[in-house]
């Protein structure tokens, strides 16, 4: 009677915080530990070969510290057989990896936990972030995490993004700027032809601390089909104000406007 007892509650599903904390902690052993080192990282285990792998400073370290070890693995097999993990052969070393199902659980909480991350950086006014720790990161997932920013629309991010960019790998990098501009043109397009305050503080924050590197550059004019040079100074103001490029030189500009004030100088009118 007491063995089947013990069955029953075998058999109760996980609370969901735990089947997080769970596939948080396999993720820290992926593809090079089993049952046994994901049980003993839950519990806080001194053993050497987590203490080596720094396995104690991750956050689900000792999450189950009170449970035995029999039961905490009791709380990994029911994960196994729900298929969150399964077990793979490599070589001879029976190791853990994600399913699908799990994987996927997975990605949206680390991503969610980068967001956080960043929030909390941000309201402590962090502006010198070490952002080498997202560089050999899961691709798949770092591309869901710009779209996760992309989503949330705020410009608070682009400083950070900047950073970002500037040490992850080549095609990484492409997206993260794209995602800026992209971000930078639906809020002008949401808000009107300029930024709101909080968005030129933004922005102005990215330039003052030199992540939008820009240089002067050189644009045909539409109307005298002329170059010109669109100087640095003049693009941070076109950011500022969200305007894409210019298209006609400064006199072009300058004649657009005297005309729709009624004032034609090549038909002789006097300022």
């Amino acid at each position: 009677m007491t063995i089947h007892r013990r069955d029953e509650k075998q058999q109760l599903p996980l609370p969901q915080e735990e089947i997080f904390v769970i596939l948080n902690a396999a993720d820290e052993i992926s593809a090079r530990g089993g049952r046994t080192m994901l049980a003993k990282l839950l519990k806080g285990s001194k053993d050497k070969r987590l203490i080596g792998l720094e396995l104690d400073k991750t956050p689900c370290y000792g999450y189950f510290a009170k449970n035995t070890l029999d039961e905490i693995t009791t709380k990994i097999d029911w994960m196994l057989k729900h298929e969150f993990l399964a077990i793979e052969i490599y070589g001879k070393l029976p190791l853990l990896v994600f399913t699908e199902r799990g994987w996927k659980i997975t990605r949206s909480l680390q991503i969610e936990s980068f967001l956080n991350e960043w929030n909390t950086w941000l309201d402590q006014g962090k502006v010198d972030i070490d952002m080498t720790y997202l560089k050999e990161r899961n691709r798949e997932m770092m591309l869901l995490f710009l779209e996760r920013i992309k989503e949330s629309g705020d410009l608070k991010y682009v400083p950070y993004m900047r950073m970002w960019a500037a040490i992850a790998f080549k095609k990484v990098a492409t997206v993260i700027n794209m995602t800026i501009d992209e971000m930078l043109k639906q809020s002008s397009v949401a808000k009107g032809s300029s930024l709101y305050p909080r968005e030129r503080e933004e922005v102005l924050m990215a330039l003052q601390m030199n992540m939008l590197v820009l240089q002067p550059k050189i644009l045909k004019c539409w109307d005298c089909r002329e170059r010109f040079v669109f100087e640095v100074e003049e693009q941070e103001f076109f950011k500022l104000k969200g305007f894409n490029d210019p298209k006609r030189c400064p006199e072009c500009r300058e004649r657009k406007m005297l005309r729709r004030m009624g004032i034609d100088l090549e038909a002789g009118d006097s300022l």
